[in-house]
């Protein structure tokens, strides 16, 4: 248990502090302060003196702070402005910013973050053992102001990514490689100029598994002039999940789709069975992709076995799917046609999906990669 602190006064001021608590014709206000001060000598807790003299702790706090700012007579009599705090210093902001730095759970609370409620009542009870008294009557506004203009929002959450691939600078230049070789083939107009040698075809091929199938109870209804929303039911039908595996050719902007009932390596092996049924066989076939297990399992190395020199696998670093491009058009099926969606089974899913590839696919566009090519070196991509 922390140890609460001992005010220090001097001897002529103990002797001063004690003739008044004798007196009995000094007002009892005067009487009560040189109390407080008194048992505080003596190593009182706050809260006890408040319940011994009767008042509440912060008006025991702030005459002990007037009597170690200002001496004997401040504490004791009140001045032109009195209520007017002092201003808090430095070390006491940083004491405040320290705490709401640190996890609740870390000081031996339950809650992983702090509100402002919960930051007053820890400070008001811990800032006398620290050494900060004064801060033991600082209300949650101020507070709030020390930690806005410092930044910190002890509130909140920001996640971030940690790098914990090694070789992440060299997966990311690989796959750099790639966009700029894509890059190289088209001319200035946008089109495509004719291939030498072998023809690569690059693929950037991601899964989007758990698209919930959901039906709703009763019929969606219309629009009216008081209220221009369709309104739908809150209660919904559960019907199941689909995984949409899906690529798109970087050279024609054509999206490809395959969609199961799970994501396996079976799965991802019929997406490479529709590439290679796709493409003629004596064009190779380049597909960026992320390290999903179904991608390097035993199953999938012996589909590739079987056909040598038919497939390359570029693989974008571990937590930088980012850095694939069908990325950008998984967020748009999502806006654009997943968003809200409800049907009557998942058979009606899959159909509507397969319906959105068909067209879009009739205008097709390519995606251009634009982050960091002008450090890919057009002389090592040719």
């Amino acid at each position: 248990m922390a140890k609460t602190s001992i005010l220090e006064i001097s001897e002529s001021d103990r002797e001063y502090f004690e003739s008044l608590v004798r007196s009995r014709t000094l007002q009892a206000q005067i009487v009560q302060r040189a109390r407080i001060i008194l048992l505080k000598a003596e190593g009182i807790p706050i809260d006890e003196i408040a319940d011994k003299i009767g008042i509440n702790r912060k008006s025991v706090m702030l005459c002990i702070d007037k009597y170690k700012t200002s001496g004997a007579e401040n504490a004791l009599y009140d001045t032109p402005g009195r209520g007017r705090n002092p201003e808090i210093t430095d070390d006491e902001k940083a004491w405040i910013i320290n705490i709401a730095c640190q996890r609740p759970y870390d000081l031996g609370l339950p809650e992983e973050l702090w509100t402002y409620t919960r930051l007053e009542t820890y400070i008001n009870k811990n800032a006398e053992t620290a050494g900060y008294t004064r801060l033991s009557t600082i209300s949650r506004s101020s507070i709030k102001n020390i930690l806005d203009s410092a930044e910190i929002k002890p509130h909140k959450i920001r996640y971030y990514c940690e790098k914990r691939d090694p070789d992440f600078d060299k997966k990311m230049h690989e796959v750099l490689v790639v966009y700029k070789q894509i890059e190289l083939q088209f001319d200035e107009d946008g089109e495509v100029l004719p291939t030498e040698g072998i023809k690569i075809n690059t693929i950037s091929y991601d899964e989007k598994p758990g698209i919930q199938a959901i039906a709703n109870t009763t019929a969606d209804r219309m629009p009216t002039t008081t209220n221009g929303y369709r309104q739908r039911d809150c209660e919904y039908k559960r019907l199941g999940t689909l995984s949409l595996l899906a690529g798109i050719d970087l050279l024609t902007g054509e999206a490809i789709p395959f969609i199961s009932e799970t994501h396996k390596s079976s799965d991802f092996i019929e997406f490479l069975k529709i590439l290679d049924a796709k493409y003629p066989k004596e064009e190779k076939i380049r597909l960026i992709l992320d390290n999903h297990s179904a991608h390097t399992s035993q199953e999938t190395k012996r589909y590739l076995a079987k056909n040598p020199g038919r497939f390359e696998f570029v693989f974008t670093p571990t937590h930088g799917s980012w850095l694939n491009m069908i990325e950008g058009f998984f967020s748009k099926i999502t806006r654009q046609m997943l968003k809200g969606i409800r049907v009557s089974s998942k058979e009606e899913l899959a159909d509507r999906i397969y319906q959105y590839f068909d067209e879009i696919n009739k205008e097709p566009i390519v995606f251009r990669w634009k982050y960091k090519m002008d450090e890919i070196s057009s002389v090592k991509c040719a």
